[in-house]
């Protein structure tokens, strides 16, 4: 409705407009050719001012006008001839054609108007977008030679519009002396290949000041492939280089410190693949970088383990959380250590996986003290397991007491024992009270009892086996001598040791190494030794049935225990000592002996005077 309301207000202004020129018109009595002219200044005036439509109405008034500006009208055949009729005819057609061009020559200038404003305003745009982006485009004529730039070309490189920078030289002038060769050499190369290009140089201010650019070249070619122009643009990325370097910067200084840390530091790509090592880790394993990244994983792990993190490692990336793995790496020498690993992801912002950080820590002290409690606790048991009567020596017989004198000489030092005497006469309850008088007290106290271990296994109870060494070994056993580390092992019966035996325990006592059955490996060990038997050893060295040597390394320091026969004072006591013990473990209190029971000791063993017999009490 406004569009109507517009029409109809230009129709009515057209209308007044009309009135007035047929006024003037007709006072000044014009003629038929002055009020057509006149007319036809209206019909364009008209079309310049008002709409189409406007002017198609302005053009019908003015023919009517013209028409009725005769007296009488020329439409009155009467009066008129038909030549009169047809001048009015040609002058509607032709204020009908005027109106359509003039209505025509104003669309397009508004159109040709609108298009200049658009054009500017993208010129404003694109000038805008490079000051704010520091990108400037330029244009090199091949031909000619010829550069030409936009203002922000000036502003980037630091140069005036007043000076002549048409020329490719003026720029090339301004590249940094270390990268100006082979700018140049690179602007001719893509010439001659008519070859699109981007390049990275610097560039020097007249002020000295430094620039980065990047700079993008762009062939143009005309019909017949040959090269007209390059067009392209530069980009100020100073600031992005200054951050890069930074940023690296950053990073050497993290890697410093990664590389400064007793911990292995390592970085994994999102699927596990190895990235980074720092310095404490190569220097463990003995490789570089490289070497590290294409290691095979058994030769950075144990087999154990290696097996284990292939199996287990891929699952534990793909699902992306934190965990903890403990394995044991190779050192360069050959030798493994046990090492805690602590695995994290590392996520951008949008939530994605991009890292894996995982720090390792030796716990080789941890897991072996953990081990040595484990085999104390696993031989605490097995003494706990058999643990007989015999807690105390019992006896102040002077026989015993020498016993007991060479017992508190030799327990101090690390020197081997070996005890001898008849069976049952507490040759183990000896080898302990040297033990827990020497400083090994605190450590494991081994029993072995070499007659009751089938002669085939003795070597594997003493020294260990691994897995696959012989039918049945279906997995590694640690020896009672590694369960023994830095304790004392006793070698009860150590007459009765195979012969391949005999040669094995005597390396450990020269060399202090042994080896598992099956193993290839030599094991430290720092084990006392005390040996028992009640054999004759010079006897079954006579008879080639035990080793000379051996006897001597085991007869450091002898001890011989004497029979209760030969210490018949300590028999009161004994008796005494066990009344007490199993009447407490049977609920009973026993507070002596009667004399009926003394006087059948007395047959029995012969001499035993009334004056160790205490008075009877009666069992409760």
């Amino acid at each position: 409705m406004p569009r109507f309301s517009r029409i109809a207000a230009e129709c009515l202004s057209a209308s007044i407009g009309l009135g007035l020129l047929t006024f003037i018109a007709f006072r000044l009595h014009a003629t038929t050719v002055t009020a057509a002219l006149l007319f036809f200044f209206f019909i364009v005036l008209t079309s310049l001012w008002a709409r189409f439509a406007t002017s198609v109405c302005g053009c019908i008034l003015a023919v009517l006008s013209f028409n009725y500006f005769f007296a009488p009208p020329i439409f009155d055949l009467r009066v008129h001839d038909p030549w009169d009729i047809a001048l009015v005819i040609a002058f509607s057609i032709t204020g009908l054609v005027i109106s359509r061009l003039v209505s025509n020559v104003r669309k397009r200038t508004a159109e040709l108007t609108q298009s200049n404003q658009k054009l500017r305003r993208s010129e404003e745009s694109l000038l805008e977008a490079q000051r704010l982006s520091r990108t400037g485009s330029w244009q090199r004529d091949v031909v000619s030679g010829i550069v030409t730039v936009s203002p922000e070309i000036h502003q980037i490189w630091g140069s005036s519009p007043d000076e002549d920078s048409s020329t490719a030289e003026f720029w090339i002038n301004r590249i940094h002396p270390e990268d100006r060769k082979a700018a140049w050499e690179l602007f001719e190369k893509t010439t001659i290949q008519k070859a699109a290009y981007r390049a990275d140089y610097r560039i020097v201010l007249p002020d000295g000041t430094i620039k980065h650019l990047h700079v993008i070249g762009h062939p143009v070619l005309n019909e017949s492939g040959d090269l007209v122009e390059f067009v392209g643009t530069s980009m100020d990325v100073t600031e992005a280089k200054q951050a890069e370097a930074k940023i690296r910067q950053s990073e050497r200084e993290l890697r410093q410190l990664l590389d400064l840390s007793p911990l292995h530091i390592t970085e994994f790509g999102p699927d596990g693949s190895p990235l980074y090592n720092n310095k404490a880790a190569l220097d463990y394993h003995g490789l570089t970088l490289e070497g590290w990244q294409s290691a095979d994983l058994h030769s950075l792990l144990h087999p154990q383990d290696a097996e284990r993190a292939a199996s287990e490692g891929p699952g534990k990336f793909r699902s992306g959380s934190p965990y903890e793995m403990e394995v044991r790496l190779r050192r360069k020498d050959g030798q493994y250590r046990w090492f805690l690993f602590r695995f994290n992801p590392i996520r951008d912002e949008q939530g994605r996986l991009t890292r894996w950080y995982a720090a390792a820590t030796d716990i080789e002290d941890r897991k072996e003290a953990e081990q040595r409690l484990q085999n104390e606790n696993v031989a605490l048991r097995e003494e706990i397991d058999k643990a007989s009567m015999f807690e105390e020596i019992i006896g102040t017989s002077p026989v015993l007491q020498a016993v007991l004198s060479r017992v508190s000489k030799v327990a101090p030092t690390d020197s081997t024992v070996l005890v001898t005497g008849e069976t049952g006469t507490g040759k183990e309850l000896v080898a302990r009270a040297i033990h827990r008088r020497s400083q090994r007290s605190s450590r494991a106290f081994v029993s072995v009892n070499c007659a009751a271990i089938p002669r085939d296994l003795v070597a594997s109870e003493l020294f260990g086996h691994e897995k696959g060494a012989f039918t049945g070994a279906i997995q590694q056993r640690v020896g009672r001598f590694e369960l023994a580390k830095g304790g004392t092992i006793f070698l009860d019966e150590v007459g009765e040791l195979p012969a391949e035996t005999q040669i094995a325990l005597l390396r450990v006592l020269q060399e202090h190494e042994f080896e598992r059955v099956g193993g290839t490996r030599s094991i430290q060990t720092d084990v006392r030794v005390i040996a028992a038997t009640n054999r004759n050893l010079q006897g079954a060295i006579d008879a080639g049935t035990f080793r000379s040597d051996l006897f001597y390394r085991l007869n450091v320091f002898p001890i011989e225990i004497p029979p209760l026969r030969e210490r018949r004072e300590d028999i009161s006591l004994l008796v005494e000592y066990f009344i007490d013990r199993f009447g407490r473990k049977a609920g009973k209190n026993f507070c002596g002996i009667n004399k009926k029971l003394w006087s059948f000791f007395y047959r029995i063993r012969g001499r035993v005077t009334s004056a160790n017999c205490k008075t009877s009490l009666n069992d409760p």
